[in-house]
């Protein structure tokens, strides 16, 4: 009998850092996921906070490495954009780590207030405003500076927000700008949406901000799409991103920043690689080759890490509720939840997730496909991302198979429309938050029950 756990041996390194199994159960980050079920049952999501903070210190130690490596005279700051998961105790994790935060909207301004009232962060935090931006978020970013918020710095994403803050802020401030970049070749479009054009930035500095005594020009902001890897791309275009840096630093000796958009990868696959540490002395080289090249100094770095920070902390965490044959061939085993509404970027991105069963890793296994519970067509998963099939073990009727999606921590939440209404009124699930005790055991929070009716008849006026 070849059994599940001999299969996932045989084609992966396992057990890796993140995943063991024990008596024929899954365990992730050392959290024995069968207790977890057994407490708050199916379906649920899972955060694992530790996850978070040895992310953001794992970069911290690879930019600091570098820069002392190639004696880099600049420092280096870490960033989270919210956008990646709101939810209070994951800012509050992070806030743990010495880091900052980006923000997308004008209702993240109102987090970072209340931040401030409780007293997580300080006035001197740098708040770097993305986007672009409608009037609340112009007007929450100027009563931010006004309340002596020195380095929140509203990032300018097109030409005419400038003038907005000229006659909103009451002192002197700092601003950034948001270089467009080309896009990817294989993307639709040619050039970004966002940001200003490349040949128009030293012309709209020379023209609206060098005069100007009550604004500076402190920060260069850079973002590819597709995140930090190894490609031809993505050097050229952070090699034009300096080159615009040197080119504005000769007129603008305030500008001291480059904010590099666009984060690390997490994993999709147990087969997952990814040379962090090399790609981190590259960008280190690189601003510092050309900066050389051009004599001028190098600037400080900041990094924007969202689904680096949250997502390998997530886990989604469903039951198997049935078997279902179809067509002679396909066999189906039903979830109690919804792909599309629980882990959307499965279903509107055709992303992959490492999907690993719980239990019964000590039996034979099959070949199925997943089929989640909306009336839609499209809610199903049949492929992992290092091949085009889904093992899973056999089950019988009377047995009980529960299945994870791992490093779900990102986005997952926000997209799908936490607390709101979803396709088929599939609630959302359970959310519950995991902590380590100094002792080493862990501690289980259920943070949100699952969505109930009375709370989707309200947003839909029965009530």
């Amino acid at each position: 009998m070849r059994r599940y756990i001999d299969l996932i041996r045989q084609t992966f390194d396992f057990p890796t850092e993140d995943f063991d199994v024990q008596e024929g159960n899954l365990s992730f980050h050392g959290v024995p996921l069968m207790d977890v079920i057994q407490q708050f049952g199916t379906p649920f999501k899972m955060t694992y906070l530790p996850k978070i903070s040895a992310n953001i210190q794992r970069a911290k130690q690879l930019f600091n490495e570098a820069i002392k490596k190639y004696n880099y005279e600049g420092n280096y700051q870490y960033c989270y954009c919210t956008k990646s998961s709101h939810f209070e105790f994951v800012i509050t994790e992070a806030l743990k780590n010495g880091i900052h935060l980006e923000t997308s909207s004008g209702f993240d301004i109102a987090i970072i207030r209340r931040l401030y009232e409780e007293g997580k962060i300080d006035q001197d935090m740098f708040i770097i405003c993305n986007g672009y931006k409608r009037e609340l978020y112009r007007q929450s970013i100027s009563d931010l500076v006004n309340r002596g918020f020195e380095n929140c710095i509203p990032v300018l994403d097109d030409l005419g927000e400038l003038t907005f803050y000229e006659q909103k802020i009451e002192r002197p401030f700092n601003v950034g700008i948001r270089v467009a970049s080309d896009e990817t070749p294989r993307f639709e479009l040619y050039t970004s949406r966002l940001g200003i054009r490349y040949s128009d930035i030293t012309d709209f500095y020379n023209q609206r901000i060098q005069s100007n005594p009550n604004i500076q020009l402190k920060m260069l902001h850079f973002f590819v799409n597709q995140g930090i890897d190894d490609s031809a791309y993505y050097w050229s275009e952070l090699g034009r991103f300096v080159d615009k840096y040197c080119e504005l630093k000769k007129i603008c000796p305030e500008l001291d920043i480059i904010d590099i958009g666009g984060g690390f990868p997490v994993k999709n696959s147990l087969w997952f690689t990814y040379d962090y540490k090399y790609i981190v002395e590259q960008i280190v080289e690189t601003i510092q080759s050309i900066c050389k090249e051009n004599d001028v100094p190098v600037p400080h770095i900041f990094t924007e890490f969202g689904i680096f920070t949250v997502g390998e902390s997530g886990a989604t965490i469903y039951s198997v509720l049935d078997q279902k044959l179809q067509n002679d061939k396909e066999l189906w085993y039903m979830i109690d939840g919804s792909f599309i509404t629980q882990l959307p970027d499965t279903w509107g991105l055709n992303k992959k997730y490492i999907m690993l069963p719980v239990n019964y890793w000590n039996v034979e296994y099959q070949r199925v496909n997943l089929g989640g519970l909306t009336c839609d067509s499209q809610d199903y998963y049949n492929s992992e991302a290092h091949r085009n099939e889904v093992f899973l073990p056999k089950i019988k009727d009377q047995e009980k198979l529960y299945l994870g999606f791992f490093n779900t921590g990102a986005y997952q939440e926000s997209v799908g429309g936490y607390g709101g209404i979803q396709h088929c009124l599939i609630p959302a699930p359970k959310h519950v938050v995991v902590d380590k005790k100094e002792d080493g055991t862990f501690d289980y929070r259920l943070f949100a029950e699952e969505q109930n009716s009375e709370s989707m008849l309200k947003i839909l006026g029965y009530v």
